[in-house]
């Protein structure tokens, strides 16, 4: 994986450049929830209509790979029901979707260390990255569990037994050989990163991969993003230059 990608091929309009490998920090759900006085259930059953909404957005405009972050590494510190309610909306969302999936060619990956969920959850998941192996068209990464210091952490962990083992020599680590060791190392390089609701930090995503992506902000929260927020936040994308270090 280069830290310096291209773009993808024009867009249907015949003219923007597509970023190849969009991520969203899907943030908002409890807010949107509690705006209506509602449970923070209804916000985040919400954020998954907008999971849909995106992903078929994202396949349409042909994005190769659109990156979710659905369960993050510190999102076990939150109430154990509310924790409850988002696996069982996994399982939802897996359940209904994975046909869809299927038929549109759409390849599931997943990220992080999804095995600590509960067997059946864990069985559903594999069940669904395997069905969809074959199929060669857009790829959805869900990234559950997921932390990316534990991330680059693991990799320096490889690489340190590698050394130790003989198979690499210390002194050829590089940028290259800590890539190749990500969850995301067969993914394209990440172009664009966006987060709604209105914050402005990375929360511990993808930290390596967003090295020279273009990050975006906006106030949207997750529930209320569509097909239209996020050919705006594409288009955004196309109109930056993106120099790399260079001029």
């Amino acid at each position: 994986m280069s830290s310096r990608p291209a773009t993808a091929p024009v867009s249907a309009g015949g003219s923007a450049l597509l970023p190849r490998h969009v991520a969203i920090i899907m943030d908002g759900n409890g807010r949107w929830a509690k705006k209506r006085h509602l449970p923070r259930i209804a916000g985040h059953r919400q954020g998954v209509e907008a999971v849909r909404r995106v992903t078929r957005a994202a396949r349409a405009m042909g994005i190769e790979a659109l990156t979710l972050y659905a369960f993050s590494s510190e999102n076990w510190r939150r109430p154990e029901d509310e924790v409850s309610d988002l696996m069982g909306l996994l399982r939802l969302f897996i359940r209904t979707d994975i046909d869809e999936m299927v038929r549109e060619n759409v390849r599931l990956r997943v990220i992080g260390d999804y095995r600590r969920f509960s067997p059946d959850l864990v069985a559903l998941v594999e069940d669904a990255i395997a069905r969809t192996a074959a199929n060669d068209g857009p790829i959805l990464v869900i990234a559950l569990n997921y932390g990316a210091q534990a991330e680059i952490a693991a990799a320096a962990r490889r690489l340190a037994e590698k050394a130790r083992d003989g198979t690499i020599d210390p002194a050829m680590i590089d940028e290259a050989a800590i890539e190749a060791e990500l969850d995301t190392s067969d993914l394209p390089p990440l172009d664009l990163l966006i987060r709604t609701s209105g914050e402005i930090r990375l929360s511990n995503f993808l930290l390596w991969q967003a090295a020279y992506a273009e990050l975006l902000f906006v106030d949207t929260l997750w529930p209320d993003f569509d097909a239209a927020t996020f050919a705006d936040a594409v288009a955004a994308f196309s109109s930056r230059q993106r120099r790399f270090g260079g001029l």
